[in-house]
């Protein structure tokens, strides 16, 4: 069997190679044929089979029109001269079905950066298209990357129609990064004939397009005609509105709110805007609809009751509530969490933390809600060990960089939340944000994105705000005892100093740290003059050792947490607690 695969991709490639210009006009993508092929394995194979799917289960299961379409189509452009295609392939990764088949050779080059090694295939093509197939069928997040160069070294190479194209094009050289979302890693050592070549960058997370070794996976909260997750954000004024989002299956097409001020019978309906989700390998839940609803013209410092369902399905949702901000509102508390990747044990906390505190305004988590931003079975295990908690007090979160995977986005996390869309113009929508709650200032920063195109608007927001108290919170904190983000220090640092940032509140190392007051990235004596940095930790953080911090204040390298933090206008009252409701760290700042 093996022989007649190998024969048959032979044929294949050779028909590809007679009909590029055919191929081309071709609409079908490798998308397009991994979506049949995985609809074709559910309705043909048992789910107690799929972890034993491989590239020869697979290459069996093919048609020769789905191979010839992952073997030219997963990258693809146009030469104008005739060209040497040099492919480097992680030296642990096997070759994909189709690179020797189709007339690359193996050569006994290296290629290096400060982590992996690349063994190097050659393939001249003649002016015209380059066809390349994908990287293969496991998850290897080294994908593979490619150099071009003229076979006649004196000719102008021109590169054009290339897909994917939004993946830069740079020159081959030491110091050459290849993967977008890992730009800090660089080459080291290639061959000198390659020196100079046009490089492609590419993203770790293209190894997800055509996936299929291991990664079925079951969500144990599957949708339902009945709504769940339902979830309260602030895209708009907290004291006039509130948005709210939830889930069903794909049986229920219609969604509304029904909403009332608490104590009254009037009843106003209000219709949601619905939208499909797609987790292609989500075996017992691919499909669901996800509905958001803006409600607006509520009235300040009022409770409201709601609940959510569908008129044509007759499902509705349990009655819940919601406070609006008052229009003096005085003191108030909210809770923020650092990294909390759909723990259990740290929704357990959540769920006692919204017990203890009833007065609680909001919820914020600095990044990293789950492991894999772009599995919804993690996203549905958020919600799921959440309970109800944020179905009555807002959730106002930001990425990290877990929450977008391996240069791909965090498209699922724009999904699942409907946040403030007034960041900076070069992020993306809902990233990064601003919003003011009673007399303070909150910047939710995406700290997974560009530093220097959010400086300006971060200036502007601080400059032009009138609020007492000023917070940011973004996911990777600028000071910790394993790797200080100077980037950030420098590029924000001034501006937190020259506009006083009261607190600014983080995670990703897994520990908990407060600092003592920080100005010019030096500690000084009083709040008056210098910033709080906090990093926490809501999944278990555990570390053997932490090197020493003498700007810290209090620090724990292991344990889970939360923030519970008190206002007025003269005083911030900062409580820390553990897993277990212990109050393990106290800070109160007067204005």
């Amino acid at each position: 069997m093996r022989r007649y695969l190998i024969l048959s991709a032979i044929f294949l490639c050779f028909s590809c190679s007679e009909t590029k210009k055919e191929e081309q006009q071709s609409q079908t993508s490798v998308k397009d044929v991994m979506d049949k092929v995985i609809t074709r394995l559910y309705e043909n194979v048992d789910p107690k089979d799929y972890d034993a799917i491989d590239d020869t289960f697979m290459l069996k299961f093919l048609t020769d029109s789905e191979k010839t379409t992952l073997a030219s189509r997963y990258q693809y452009f146009k030469v104008n001269v005739p060209v040497t295609v040099s492919l480097m392939r992680h030296l642990d990764h096997e070759a994909p079905f189709w690179l020797k088949e189709s007339g690359f050779v193996k050569t006994d080059e290296i290629v290096k950066n400060e982590v992996y090694d690349y063994e190097v295939w050659q393939k001249d093509f003649d002016a015209g298209w380059v066809n390349l197939g994908i990287p293969g069928f496991d998850m290897d997040r080294v994908v593979y990357f490619i150099s071009v160069g003229p076979r006649n070294g004196n000719e102008e190479l021109v590169i054009s129609e290339r897909y994917p194209e939004e993946y830069s094009l740079e020159i081959f050289k030491k110091g050459a990064f290849t993967y977008h979302d890992w730009s800090d890693l660089k080459i080291t050592a290639l061959p000198k004939e390659l020196e100079g070549q046009v490089l492609f960058t590419t993203v770790r997370g293209r190894a997800r397009e055509a996936h299929v070794e291991g990664a079925f996976r079951k969500t144990i909260f599957p949708s339902s005609k009945q709504p769940d997750q339902i979830t309260l954000t602030w895209s708009g004024d907290p004291s006039n509105s509130i948005d709210v989002q939830w889930r069903t299956n794909t049986n229920v097409e219609d969604g509304s709110v029904q909403y009332w001020k608490k104590n009254t019978s009037d009843t106003l309906s209000l219709k949601a805007s619905v939208a499909g989700m797609e987790d292609r390998m989500l075996f017992n839940d691919r499909y669901i609809n996800r509905f958001t609803a803006n409600m607006n013209n509520l009235e300040a410092g009022a409770t409201y009751e709601y609940r959510v369902g569908s008129v044509e399905a007759q499902s509705w949702s349990s009655v819940r509530n919601f406070k609006t901000e008052a229009k003096d509102a005085g003191e108030f508390s909210f809770i923020w969490f650092g990294d909390t990747h759909r723990d259990p044990k740290w929704a357990q906390m959540l769920n006692d933390a919204d017990l203890r505190h009833p007065k609680t305004a909001f919820y914020s988590i600095a990044g990293d809600i789950v492991t894999t931003g772009l599995y919804r079975s993690e996203w549905d295990m958020f919600f799921g060990y959440s309970k109800e908690v944020f179905s009555n007090k807002p959730l106002m979160p930001v990425p990290g960089n877990h929450d977008r995977q391996d240069g791909l986005g965090a498209w699922m996390y724009y999904e699942l939340f409907s946040l403030p869309k007034n960041g900076p113009e070069k992020v993306d929508p809902e990233s990064t944000y601003a919003f003011e709650y009673g007399n303070a200032l909150f910047l939710m920063i995406d700290s997974t994105q560009p530093n220097e195109v959010q400086t300006q608007w971060i200036e502007e927001q601080l400059k032009n705000s009138n609020a007492i108290w000023k917070f940011v919170m973004f996911h990777f904190p600028p000071f910790n005892f394993e790797e200080p983000y100077l980037d950030i220090q420098q590029e924000w640092g001034g501006l937190f100093d020259t506009y006083h940032v009261d607190m600014v509140m983080g995670g990703h190392i897994h520990y908990y740290m407060r600092s003592k007051p920080i100005n010019n990235g030096k500690v000084v004596d009083s709040f008056k003059d210098g910033t709080v940095y906090a990093v926490s930790i809501g999944t278990n953080g555990n570390h053997d050792d932490i090197g020493e911090e003498p700007y810290a204040e209090k620090r724990f390298k292991e344990g889970q947490f939360y923030q519970y933090m008190t206002l007025t206008d003269k005083t911030l009252k900062y409580t820390t607690y553990n897993q277990n409701g212990e109050i393990v760290d106290e800070l109160l700042i007067k204005k």
